[in-house]
């Protein structure tokens, strides 16, 4: 066996080598997670229009910018009587009447770049318009801290290591927590012997260090259930993610980040407005989270979701019917500890005078400060120095 297709057929992935009182705060005293807090991000790759996904269905410009594609007021799920979500989001609602929802608008990068790749690699070094930045702020975040004893500190379900977690913090990558997993028997003795052998020699180095935590992950996951009921969760690959990331947590590995992305939010054309396009992809999207959170009950006390894209769309829509690269998006937090049943942020307006570039939704929340607030009150980063270098945060409010 090479060291290919070990890592190959296991889906494992090294990192740091080449290769306010809401339901859930009440909750916390029957949680089940031990005390271990845990933040669960979701990259949303390829810029979400969040004008249509949370609609701010109270100004005037927003219907005269889309004839088209902007959402009827009749079927806006009314949040505040200025925003609401799009018709889509209905299995969040509960959510967000309990108030351990809560959405951040007008949020994102301070960087003007209308690149997926440079815009995602900036969000997810933390370090926006710095190309040189070598790990991942979430990495860094872990660093911040004595490093704990599980393998499965940090963990994505992706089929490689995600630039948000690359470092030396130590993290694991894989698509199936069953196939990651090192099982009993012959076979999967003879592959451990064979993974051990191989970095055996590296031992000194980093990439020994790391590839003896990632083995010891596979073991530690030999006593976790991978094989668990998906009962409740839609059939699409966000929901998969969560689904495994749930068994992690139920299963108390000591994780304490997770990860896990979901595209096509890229809708150049005939994005639809209550229905379509993007009304389907916020569906499965709005779905699978609902279905984490259900699965996790009072465990959800100790978890906080958050999610995010790398920018958002154009105000005016287009000549096909969807909305180009633009600016400011929406983020979301779900969980413990979260402020919700509140569209958090100041809302710039969209009238063109107020648009970035005359014709943007603008950026009036960092995203790092979103970051800042889940990982200084809930996960216990003390310092954010080296998390966001050069970034002063600001209070955002979102974390009670």
């Amino acid at each position: 066996m090479n060291r290919r297709f070990f890592l190959k057929s296991t889906g494992l992935v090294l990192a740091g080598s080449a290769l306010t009182p809401n339901v859930f705060a009440k909750m916390a005293n029957v949680s089940s997670t031990r005390g271990k807090r845990v933040l669960v991000a979701i990259f949303q790759r390829g810029a979400v229009d969040g004008l249509n996904m949370i609609v701010p269905h109270g100004e005037r410009a927003y219907y005269a910018a889309r004839p088209s594609i902007a959402i009827p007021k009749a079927n806006v799920l009314d949040l505040d009587g200025f925003f609401g979500a799009h018709p889509s989001l209905q299995s969040l609602m509960p959510f967000w009447r309990d108030k351990s929802l809560g959405i951040v608008h007008a949020a994102g990068s301070p960087d003007a770049t209308r690149s997926h790749f440079d815009a995602q690699d900036f969000m997810e070094s933390g370090t926006p318009g710095v190309k040189s930045t070598e790990d991942g702020f979430l990495s860094r975040a872990l660093m911040t801290e004595a490093r704990a004893k599980s393998p499965l500190r940090a963990v994505a379900i992706s089929p490689s290591m995600p630039r948000i977690l690359s470092g030396s913090a130590g993290a694991i990558a894989t698509t199936s927590l069953a196939d990651f997993a090192v099982r009993s028997g012959k076979s999967s003795a003879d592959a451990a012997a064979s993974f051990e052998s191989m970095y055996g020699e590296a031992v000194a180095g980093a990439l020994g260090d790391t590839a003896k935590d990632s083995f010891e992950a596979a073991r530690l996951l030999q006593s976790v259930d991978t094989a668990a009921s998906k009962d409740g969760y839609p059939r699409n690959p966000l929901a998969d993610a969560l689904q495994q990331i749930a068994t992690l947590i139920k299963s108390n590995v000591g994780l304490e980040i997770a990860f896990a992305d979901v595209g096509g939010w890229d809708t150049h054309a005939a994005e639809g407005g209550a229905q379509g396009q993007l009304a389907n992809n916020l569906r499965g999207f709005s779905d699978a989270i609902a279905a984490f959170a259900n699965d996790l009950g009072s465990r959800m006390a100790d978890v906080t979701l958050v999610t995010m894209s790398e920018f958002g769309r154009t105000v005016h829509e287009n000549g096909n019917r969807g909305t180009d690269h633009g600016h400011a998006t929406v983020m979301l937090a779900l969980g413990g500890g979260v402020n919700g049943g509140k569209v958090h942020g100041h809302w710039p307006g969209l009238e063109t005078s107020q648009l970035y570039e005359q014709r943007d939704l603008a950026v009036t929340t960092d995203f790092r400060d979103v970051f800042a607030e889940l990982l200084t009150k809930r996960q216990g980063v003390t310092s954010l120095a080296s998390v966001f270098p050069r970034h002063q945060p600001r209070a955002v409010g979102l974390v009670a």
